[in-house]
């Protein structure tokens, strides 16, 4: 079998691969596209490591849209804020009274027994014996009251405090919101209120103080009768503070004039670093009338008006005793 070859010139017609400049949108396009990607990546890295604060930043864009998804919060009836109106001191004891003169040919009347005052003397409380135990870290920076939540409910034995019971928690939150309680829905003290009664622990109730020093007074002395903590709401009413304990000059439940000169502080903030209110303590560090008067403020909310809870301290209040 014969094959007949045929001859091919060499300048015969050869495919060719013609190179164009180009336009000056697609080049623009590319460049758009590469610092997207970059920048992606970068962004991303950066969450992951809080690098520039951007995980806080990301945080708190994902709440705006989570906010934005679930629409206003409800217009309902939720726990009220009860206005605590300040005691008189408790008078000291006055002079024993004398006795008339007996009638004649009678016996001496009898003195009546003189009870014995209970002493005023400083004294040192604290629920809690070990605080990293029931010590839970606010996952995000917009989680303190879910934290502060699981910690009450560690200390009382109702859960422990992991962050899947915080995460659960935060995810209920539609089921407690209300805008008497937060104008920008989310977290208000209510709303904290309610959820440690769905978790078993009832009874916490919202009260506003005219003065730091009654609301101080008015937590330690529920401290002392329920041996349950009471959660102080910091930072003009933007932060949660677990109180589980305190030092003062008496006993709270027998004078009304006694001063609570600290108290021991669960922080959901802490280990982190603000660049407002400055370095988070430790759990269970004791914070002295200087930490009080720095971070306990009168509630003032930017998003709007709180007329039962404006210019006060609100202290959410056990009112039923452990047991």
């Amino acid at each position: 079998m014969s094959v007949e070859r045929v001859r091919i010139d060499r300048d015969s017609p050869r495919l060719r691969r013609r190179r164009t400049k180009p336009s000056r949108r697609s080049l623009i396009l590319r460049v758009v596209l590469a610092a997207i990607v970059v920048g992606s990546v970068a962004g991303f890295g950066a969450v992951a490591t809080d690098a520039f604060g951007m995980g806080a930043l990301y945080q708190r864009f994902l709440s705006k849209v989570e906010r934005f998804i679930a629409g206003p919060p409800p217009d309902r009836a939720t726990l009220p804020t009860v206005t605590v109106t300040l005691k008189p001191a408790t008078p000291s004891p006055g002079p024993t009274p004398t006795l008339p003169p007996p009638a004649s040919g009678q016996p001496p009347p009898t003195p009546a027994p003189t009870a014995t005052p209970i002493p005023r003397v400083g004294v040192d409380v604290d629920i809690v014996k070990n605080h990293k135990a029931v010590f839970a870290h606010e996952l995000r920076d917009d989680w303190c009251a879910p934290a502060g939540v699981t910690i009450v409910l560690a200390i009382l034995g109702h859960g422990d405090a992991t962050d899947a019971l915080e995460r659960e928690i935060a995810g209920r939150i539609r089921e407690w919101e209300s805008t008497k309680d937060s104008l920008n829905g989310e977290w208000g003290p209510a709303a904290m209120g309610l959820a440690l009664k769905a978790y078993g622990a009832d009874g916490y109730e919202i009260h506003a103080y005219e003065t730091r020093a009654d609301a101080l007074r008015g937590a330690a002395a529920a401290i002392s009768t329920t041996h349950s903590p009471a959660v102080l709401l910091a930072w003009r009413g933007a932060h949660t503070w677990v109180m589980s304990g305190y030092r003062a000059d008496a006993d709270p439940t027998v004078f009304d004039d006694a001063r609570v000169t600290g108290a021991y502080i669960l922080d959901p903030w802490y280990p982190w670093n603000s660049s407002i209110w400055g370095q988070s303590d430790p759990p269970g560090a004791f914070q002295n009338s200087a930490e009080m008067v720095r971070n306990f403020l009168p509630w003032k909310r930017p998003e709007g008006r709180y007329p039962d809870r404006d210019g006060k301290f609100i202290v959410l209040i056990p009112t039923i005793p452990v047991g």
